[in-house]
């Protein structure tokens, strides 16, 4: 097979243009193509007047010989080889967490024959659906079923982007858009150039994933906090004591915990396992008519049903030093209460797979760096807790949440009344002053970035689009650091992995280190060299 790219095609091309399109790049006759697939589907929308799909198409032909253009390459093998099969393991793998990266970790373990047991603080998928609606409907949090902590991880509640910007030479995101069409996922994702599948889908694969992973002898807990991790005299894991007392023998623990596990966070310092403060970001949510998005990068063809709802990725470097940079943008979705903690209001954005809502949203944040917060490797944990109280008192004290007319911002004034964008935030928001819950350099630089926005998306500083805050959970605020074999620098036994532990930013590249990881804990469990080595500063491919 070979593989052709950037074929590119009027968007509402006839069904036999791509065939003549891929004979024409051959220069072959019909009779020598034999067959051909689509690989992957995007679009060219940079000029609207003329927005045109473009392919990755694989062709079988009768003759490959005949052939000559450098360009055209052999269709690249995305087969996964598992490195290792066991039968029976001396001891059970833990899973630590249930996110993507938790479950990839745990399927890929499961599938080599380790029979992984993973425990979980939260509660099934469909369980902890009704206590985040608690939440967005009455205003009442359950601290341990949430947004952040239960089955599927923070990214159930999201757009269901499954793209990222990690480099994959061994195409572990295929295998990972595999694994989810398998459980239930649209088969669409496996050739979408930016394949999302939306919150409700999510939660029909997280439950097929579920369902393999025990069919292969893994076993899940649910309602299980670990509390404390043991470890004998020489810093090794020999186990794990859970929130009931409960003790659990293992010494190959994989940390698959989210950015939001803070009393988790203090558990591993308390242990003295290595840790390093990192930067993160912190801002609010901004919502504007979906039309006025799709007409900004669409034209005319704004509407499209190839289309579909238009995205943006904006960055601005402010002259106060800052970056401003938009963060998982969520087209046609809504704003959602994220929070985990009493006391606190925390921000993210969700998407059905339609994408049909009314409003676009995303969040607009600035970076933050540790020098951003002296006082030690966890002060990053209480200067993002500081700025949700603000919020939530600034919400007056219900877990409504601050809001703020762009054109209000850019005056410098607290709202009065909101305009003609209809906050899409449950259980609420309040009209306020943003300035009362970000650091003043973060308004400053979000000010200045919305007049540069609105250069490359006309309409993107009106003032009736609206800023929900506050945004703080857009990445873990620590690294858990690891070696090359993938453990804790100062704990044989512990694997950190994914977002919690600083190494992943999103569904994929979790998801990704997920496999990488449970690789890792079969080459330690069995001796076997390692698949791929891990570094200790290795990009997260944050999409959000």
């Amino acid at each position: 097979m070979l593989r052709l790219t950037e074929l590119k095609l009027p968007l509402d091309h006839t069904q036999d243009a791509l065939r003549e399109a891929v004979l024409a790049r051959l220069g072959i006759p019909s009779a020598d193509l034999l067959t051909f697939t689509v690989a992957r589907r995007g679009y060219d929308a940079r000029r609207r007047s003329a927005i045109n799909l473009v392919y990755a198409v694989d062709v079988e032909l009768r003759d490959e010989a005949v052939v000559h253009d450098p360009r055209i390459r052999p269709t690249p093998d995305t087969t996964y080889r598992f490195p290792v099969h066991v039968t029976e393991p001396a001891k059970r793998p833990v899973i630590i967490g249930t996110g993507p990266c938790g479950l990839m970790a745990a399927l890929t373990l499961a599938q080599m024959g380790f029979r992984p047991l993973i425990l979980e603080r939260g509660k099934l998928v469909r369980e902890r659906t009704k206590d985040t609606w608690g939440l967005w409907r009455r205003g009442v949090l359950n601290p341990e079923s949430n947004v952040q902590f239960g089955e599927g991880g923070a990214g159930t509640f999201s757009d269901g982007k499954l793209y990222s910007g990690i480099k994959d030479p061994r195409h572990l995101t295929r295998r990972l858009l595999t694994e989810f069409v398998e459980a239930g996922a649209p088969e669409e994702i496996l050739i979408s150039s930016k394949p999302h599948i939306g919150t409700f889908r999510l939660v029909t694969v997280v439950e097929g994933i579920r369902a393999k992973i025990e069919a292969l002898g893994g076993q899940y807990r649910f309602g299980q906090r670990v509390e404390d991790i043991e470890l004998d005299d020489n810093r090794r894991v020999r186990g794990l004591t859970l929130a009931s007392g409960e003790q659990i023998d293992t010494d190959h623990v994989i940390l698959a915990i989210g950015h939001s596990a803070r009393d988790t966070f203090h558990m591993l310092d308390r242990r003295g396992v290595h840790i390093e403060a990192k930067p993160f970001s912190i801002g609010a949510r901004i919502e504007h008519p979906q039309a006025l998005i799709d007409r900004a990068r669409f034209g005319a063809f704004a509407g499209h049903p190839t289309l579909g709802a238009a995205d943006y990725k904006l960055v601005h470097h402010a002259s106060n030093g800052r970056s401003v940079y938009s963060f998982c943008m969520c087209p046609g979705g809504r704003v959602v209460a994220a929070t985990s903690e009493v006391g606190c209001v925390a921000t993210n954005g969700m998407s059905q797979y339609s994408r049909a809502e009314f409003n676009a949203n995303a969040g607009i944040v600035v970076g933050i760096t540790p020098a951003d917060y002296p006082g030690g490797k966890l002060a990053g944990i209480a200067f993002q807790q500081e700025w949700e109280r603000r919020a939530f008192l600034t919400g007056g004290s219900t877990y409504a949440a601050p809001a703020q007319l762009v054109g209000d911002l850019l005056a410098g004034r607290a709202s009065r009344a909101l305009a003609e964008v209809v906050p899409s935030y449950k259980p609420g928001t309040v009209p306020a002053d943003l300035a009362a819950c970000l650091p003043g350099f973060a308004v400053e630089a979000i000010r200045e970035a919305l007049g540069a926005f609105a250069r490359d998306i006309p309409g993107f500083a009106m003032h009736g689009a609206v800023l929900t805050g506050v945004e703080t959970r857009t990445s873990s605020p620590i690294r858990i650091t690891r070696g090359a074999d993938g453990v804790s620098l100062n704990t044989p036994g512990l694997f950190p992995a994914g977002e919690g532990a600083g190494y992943a930013g999103g569904i994929m590249s979790a998801g990704v280190d997920g496999i990488r990881i449970a690789e890792a804990v079969a080459s330690s469990m069995t001796g076997t060299p390692m698949v791929e080595r891990m570094t200790r500063g290795e990009g997260t491919g944050v999409y959000g």
